[in-house]
């Protein structure tokens, strides 16, 4: 069984090499917070590869998945087994006090991915952004710190509005995988289908999907701005990296807006530079002190 020590290094390479957004706000963090992170991170993307690996069968990748949950059970119980990312994953979640439910809702959030669901309505979908996002968001804040309950209604909108972000970019990803996540009453509100956008008919210059993807932006936007106020409600020496996870995500949906919509025939995404130039903003907010602003 690896030691502690030996499996935050592994969870660190895991984020490192994997998290293309956020572990450039991990950089902000103190050691033992970044190390925490790196480890929920790495937890994560192994539950998120489970479900959005589209080579094996249907019914090994549940099977995977069962495994993986029995896996956690076994973690939070303290056997790890021979898994290198569990032993600092649940160090991390003690150090912490994390819930223990959030990563059960992470799990199911995954499960229905398995077999992609139809989502009605927003409020369908949002059951499903808090499961795959809001969790992420909630956990986060715990390792960052925070004093005010008001927090947790926060960053759970926060989470959201990562996750309409994460919609809107990955349209042609998700479509390829059997999936749209993008809600019914919403495509139809526009005269569009969901099987429009499985077959690909769709086209970037189509008027009907730019009023689409106006409409999403537009919520998602309201969604930044309402988890706003959580800047200023984690610990003081976490704002500037949560500051950074913020600007890189609104960041991407900013980039959208400036494409015109169209997320069909490229991957919307920010260069490493202007991650990096983030980064140097958020050190410079954490030298100088106060609560940093929202990012524009």
């Amino acid at each position: 069984m690896p030691s502690v020590d030996e499996s935050f290094a592994h969870c660190r390479r895991v984020a490192r090499a994997r998290a293309r957004n956020f572990h450039y706000s991990f950089l902000l963090l103190p050691k033992e917070q970044k190390n925490a992170m790196c480890a929920i991170y790495a937890f994560m993307r192994y539950s998120d590869d489970i479900s959005d690996d589209g080579s094996p069968p249907l019914e090994n990748r549940q099977k995977r998945l069962d495994a993986w949950r029995a896996k956690l059970a076994d973690a939070l119980a303290g056997r790890f087994g021979n898994d290198p990312v569990l032993p600092a994953f649940a160090a991390a979640i003690d150090r912490y006090d994390i819930p223990r439910s959030y990563f059960t809702e992470l799990i199911d959030g995954m499960q229905s991915d398995l077999r992609p669901a139809v989502y009605r309505t927003f409020d369908e979908l949002y059951r499903y952004c808090y499961q795959a996002a809001s969790v992420v968001g909630l956990t986060t804040i715990h390792v960052l710190g925070f004093d005010r309950p008001a927090a947790l209604q926060l960053a759970e909108k926060c989470g959201v509005a990562f996750q309409l972000t994460n919609i809107m970019r990955d349209v042609s990803e998700d479509a390829g995988l059997g999936r749209v996540y993008l809600p019914e009453e919403d495509l139809e509100r526009f005269g569009l289908s969901r099987g429009e956008i499985l077959e690909g008919a769709v086209k970037p210059a189509d008027e009907r999907f730019r009023q689409l993807m106006e409409f999403q932006w537009a919520r998602a936007e309201r969604y930044y701005q309402e988890a706003a106020p959580l800047l200023a409600m984690v610990k003081r020496r976490s704002q500037p990296a949560l500051w950074a996870m913020v600007a890189l995500y609104h960041g991407i949906l900013l980039r959208i807006r400036s494409l015109k919509y169209n997320v069909l025939d490229r991957r919307v995404r920010l260069s490493d530079w202007e991650k990096t130039w983030i980064v140097l903003r958020a050190l410079k907010l954490r030298l100088l002190g106060g609560t940093p602003p929202f990012p524009a």
